[in-house]
């Protein structure tokens, strides 16, 4: 049934149910229902089963209500169930029509527009092992249906509501609006995206006010804020499709990889590229490609790391060959997601083109395994006082830095929302310790519950990962009060996670790891496999 495979995927065919299946004797074989069909349209338990979605919906709706007036009178039991009213037909074939025209063009250019240019893949990121399994202390509930977080998500965001009004041409056009957003939330929302600039800014609630939505809404409003739809001509909808499939692509059941972290990323990224020192050189482009990439940097994550991608022999660790493959996974996932909403259709196809393989290159960079290598190129540019924003290259390694800044800059946020982070990334670390505990693998180094505390785990973090990196930003900021202000936070949520290792920790055992370590920076994070 090519057709129904081409809608819905060719893992949704139809499967045997047990029911009566022939062909339809209500209607002779050359009557007018069938259309173009040249069989006789299949019954399955009375329902014809034509090969035209529409009209089989048409069909559907037409024998409930024939059921439905069955009790009202003869006359609505003598029309035709396959009969509907001609207005409700045109209208129905009219949308078929359309979403065939979306569906020849978005195959069109996935199958013809880029060929052999790069491969483009969604949703393979699940480890063959259940991760549902670890979820044996939650409570009855707790995880979401696939089916109740889509609704969810409709009713407050309202989105094909908003993109019908799109089609319309009843968005307001005022500057910075927010029609994306529901008029429940507009003011809640729209007061924290006034601040959305501040380093203070609060991710978690805001998510909460926009009930989930927040890589969506953000992402939106610093479209608008740059005026980056005007720019390059997006189409509103396509838009509004790419980044419903980017948010819905990240795993609500990781307690840190998840559309929450995209959208902290994102407003970061927001505030790093409105730095002084940087923001007079960048152009329309190097916006565009930062946010994107802040926003898809994680897309489609399993919860789980490399390593345990590697040992457990996934798909997409063959596949990458061992290097890169989170990463590399998150870039191409990005990639099929652009084609697959066609935002970026209307440009020409070289341009199109360059943007993803520029995107690939931001995202590439927040490998943490390639963290030396653009530590030292950037501080080797720094000490030789060679950096030149007016150079394209040198924006985007500027671009590379920042974002992976972005990405690890928790540490820095005020303590309040660093402990979140800090507590939710070593949850998903402690789960991959479970996991590996259950099917008698090597646990990974931090994913040990019983050995590797959330205070010794951030303090190595801080210390060989974030200060090293954010120093070099600090010096390459000239330093602004953005920079100062999250060394400063840096340092005392280092000496918080200290405070709080001693006090968890037994004085014997406090006492025998002291002299065991070094003094100095490095002794702090010795305990750090």
């Amino acid at each position: 049934m090519p057709v129904l495979e081409g809608l819905w995927g060719p893992d949704l065919r139809m499967r045997d149910t047990g029911l009566d299946v022939g062909v339809c004797p209500e209607e002779p074989p050359d009557s007018p229902v069938w259309g173009p069909l040249r069989t006789p349209p299949v019954t399955c338990g009375g329902l014809s089963l034509a090969l035209e979605l529409p009209a089989l919906i048409r069909q559907l709706r037409a024998a409930w209500r024939a059921r439905k007036g069955g009790s009202q009178g003869p006359e609505r039991n003598q029309a035709s169930p396959w009969v509907e009213s001609g207005k409700e037909q045109e209208e129905e074939i009219k949308l078929d029509t359309e979403n065939r025209s979306a569906r020849v063009e978005a195959d069109g250019r996935l199958n013809t527009g880029h060929a052999g240019v790069l491969l483009a893949e969604r949703r393979g990121s699940y480890p063959l092992i259940d991760l549902r399994i670890l979820k044996t202390s939650a409570q009855q509930g707790e995880v979401e249906t696939v089916t109740r977080r889509k609704v969810k998500r409709l009713l407050s965001f309202q989105r094909y509501c908003h993109a019908s009004r799109l089609l319309r041409g009843l968005v307001p056009h005022t500057p910075r609006s927010l029609h994306l957003l529901d008029d429940d939330y507009l003011g809640q929302a729209a007061h924290m995206l006034s601040k959305v600039g501040t380093w203070n800014f609060d991710i978690f609630l805001f998510d909460r006010l926009t009930n989930g939505n927040s890589l969506v809404t953000l992402m939106c409003h610093l479209f608008n804020v740059y005026d980056l739809i005007h720019h390059f001509q997006l189409d509103m909808v396509k838009l509004n499709r790419f980044l419903g499939m980017v948010q819905e692509d990240y795993h609500s059941q990781n307690p840190y990889h998840n559309a929450v972290h995209a959208a902290d990323v994102t407003q970061a990224m927001y505030c790093y590229l409105r730095e002084p020192k940087l923001a007079e050189h960048l152009s329309p482009l190097d916006i565009f490609l930062g946010l994107m990439a802040a926003a898809a940097h994680d897309v489609d994550h399993p919860g789980v790391n490399q390593p345990f991608l590697i040992k457990t022999r996934h798909h997409l660790a063959s596949l990458y060959q061992n290097t890169s493959v989170l990463e590399s996974h998150h870039w191409r996932s990005t990639v099929g997601m652009l084609r697959e909403s066609g935002l970026l259709s209307h440009l020409p196809a070289d341009m199109s083109r360059d943007i993803e393989q520029r995107l690939g290159s931001l995202i590439l960079a927040t490998d943490i395994n390639r963290q030396n290598e653009f530590l030292m190129t950037f501080r080797e540019h720094l000490d030789n006082q060679d950096l030149d924003l007016q150079l394209a290259s040198h924006r985007h390694f500027i671009l590379q830095i920042a974002l992976k800044c972005a990405d690890i800059c928790n540490p820095c946020r005020v303590w309040e929302l660093s402990r979140q982070w800090s507590e939710r990334v070593c949850e998903e670390f402690y789960r991959q310790g479970d996991l590996e505990k259950k099917f008698d693998l090597e646990i990974s180094p931090l994913c040990n519950q019983q050995s590797d505390s959330v205070p010794a785990i951030q303090i190595g973090f801080i210390s060989y990962i974030v200060e090293p990196l954010f120093e070099e930003w600090h010096r390459f900021t000239e330093p602004s009060l953005l920079s100062q202000t999250m060394l400063d936070h840096l340092h005392k949520n280092k000496a918080n996670w200290s405070s709080l290792r001693c006090a968890h920790t037994p004085s014997d055992v406090q006492g025998r790891s002291q002299a065991e370590e070094p003094e100095g920076e490095v002794g702090e994070g010795a305990d750090i496999p």
